[in-house]
């Protein structure tokens, strides 16, 4: 018959296999593209970069009231 300590220690390492397995099956998102290439990489990174700017910009626009068009006059101005 096993002893309390050695009963804890099993279920420790048992706990620690368990999280090993489902990190190797499901990962941390680094599996997420796996069949890339450098080429491929890239593009993505750029087209994160760019479409941040753009939000970026757009948040900027609209927190300085710029995104719409200003309604106090109805004449346009050129």
């Amino acid at each position: 018959m096993m002893k309390n300590g050695s009963v804890f220690v099993c279920k420790v390492i048992l706990g620690i296999i368990l999280c090993a397995l489902v990190f190797l099956l499901y990962g941390c998102g680094s599996y997420a593209h796996l069949g890339e290439t450098k080429a491929e990489v890239r593009r993505r990174h750029l087209r994160t970069a760019r479409i941040n700017r753009q939000e970026l910009a757009e948040d900027i626009d609209k927190m300085l009231l710029l995104d719409k068009p200003s309604k106090l006059t109805d004449k346009r101005i050129p």
